[in-house]
């Protein structure tokens, strides 16, 4: 087993989604998630630099209401679905809740991206942003 050591990871913006708790979210964003607001912490502002309306970005959140000490789950939450390791689903509830979204930017005003559709809940923090393609 590797030694226990410190990873930092610090937000670079928030979610504002109209989704407010867990329950209301869709298991994923292509099952009718809204289109959210990605406000960015205006000191890393020029990180945006060179994203455009229309991009394909991924954004990547700290799924900060899961449960971290989950390792199975029953995909999609069915009761009927076999167990699985959270590694073989999406599921939220897993040793380091990584979110990842593909999304597409609809709308870019200063340091706030309109993207979608996306299943996260407002207050979300987002980690990091890549292109989908390049």
């Amino acid at each position: 087993m590797m030694p226990e050591m410190q990873y930092n990871l610090h937000p670079v913006g928030f979610i504002e989604s109209s989704i407010k708790t867990r329950k209301d979210a869709p298991k994923q964003g292509v099952a009718g998630a809204p289109d959210v607001w990605l406000a960015i912490d205006a000191d890393i502002a020029p990180a945006l630099d060179g994203l455009s309306v229309g991009d394909e970005i991924i954004v990547i959140t700290w799924l900060n209401q899961t449960q971290r000490d989950v390792l199975q789950v029953r995909p999609h939450s069915n009761p009927n679905n076999s167990l699985r390791g959270v590694f073989s689903t999406r599921s939220p509830d897993r040793p380091n809740p990584l979110g990842l979204h593909p999304v597409t930017i609809r709308e870019i005003d200063g340091t706030r991206l309109k993207i979608g559709p996306m299943e996260a809940i407002d207050g979300t923090p987002v980690v990091d942003i890549k292109p989908a393609h390049k």
